[in-house]
């Protein structure tokens, strides 16, 4: 593997702790900016790799996302909002994460060294599924032991590694290499990797419903409407894309047991919910496309 970036010693990192603090809260600042900006240099890939989740949920696979420390709280971040924004359904989601999930302050270090467990759980994966393997360092045992898991068996790789060279890159089908600076805290990578990853991680996420259907206008239109807030924010979504009002937008949520896709074209096209639902069908889900046949 290339040198390793991410425990690198930052240009400004001598005498840190004696400086002023507002000094030290620029740079910490900037450290951020500057690590988000190293999606630039990976936006292609970004986008296959989230082809690659859509045409796995398409499938009826299963996405697996599969990394050890801080990397798996950015993973694990992203794989449980997926339900509620984009009615993913949960069984086509699996968050591996060295240790388990964590239940409470303490985070098992000594978890990420762990090859054998990890290799255990994905033991069913399959061609159809597609695993984000994500590692600062690129080195992790644990995402490693992911990595070859999903080669082993066929399944699509999305590799996210923030050291160039980094050997959880090596044959990938879609290597995310985000090349961030030295962190301004040597090796703390909850910092910019960490940044750096979590936007990756909802860039691929975002894209993929995207290409599902399930965003319209920057709007979105497959979320699951769980409670008060979303239930609001959906009726705003029918009323701003059918036209109407929150009274004509709320009565169409209800006919439609609170999906918001069928909800428009019953507001928009007064269709019957049935009939919504049939369209959505032919269209794959794809609301733009069922309000241009009914146009």
């Amino acid at each position: 593997m290339a040198s390793s970036q991410t425990e690198a010693l930052h240009d400004s990192a001598e005498g840190l702790d004696e400086r002023p603090r507002t000094e030290v809260a620029a740079l910490l600042a900037d450290g951020q900016i500057a690590a988000a900006t190293s999606l630039l240099g990976a936006l292609d890939i970004v986008v296959s790799g989230a082809s690659a989740m859509a045409r796995t949920i398409r499938a009826g696979g299963v996405l697996h996302y599969a990394a050890a420390g801080s990397s798996g709280l950015m993973a694990a971040a992203d794989a449980l909002e997926l339900g509620g924004t984009f009615s993913i359904p949960a069984d086509q989601i699996r968050i591996h994460m060295a240790g388990g999930l964590p239940v409470d302050v303490e985070m098992p270090g000594a978890t990420e060294d762990d090859a054998t467990n990890v290799q255990h759980a994905m033991s069913g994966i399959s061609s159809r599924d597609t695993v984000i393997a994500v590692s600062a360092s690129g080195a992790t045992p644990y995402t490693l032991a992911a990595a070859e898991a999903a080669r082993r068996r066929g399944a699509t790789l999305i590799a996210i590694a923030n050291n160039s060279g980094a050997a959880l890159l090596d044959g990938a089908d879609h290597p995310v290499c985000l090349a961030t600076p030295p962190e301004v805290l040597s090796g703390s990578t909850r910092m910019g990797a960490g940044t750096a990853q979590k936007i990756a991680l909802n860039m691929l996420s975002t894209l993929m419903a995207i290409e599902l259907g399930h965003v319209h206008d920057g709007m979105m239109v497959n979320l699951r409407a769980d409670n008060a807030k979303l239930r609001a924010r959906a009726t705003g979504i029918v009323g701003q894309i059918a036209g109407k009002d929150r009274a004509t937008a709320s009565t169409a949520l209800k006919q439609t047991h609170g999906f918001v896709k069928p909800a428009i074209l019953v507001a928009a096209k007064d269709v019957s919910p049935d009939e919504a639902n049939a369209l959505l069908q032919q269209t794959e889900g794809n609301l733009r496309a069922a309000l241009a046949q009914l146009n």
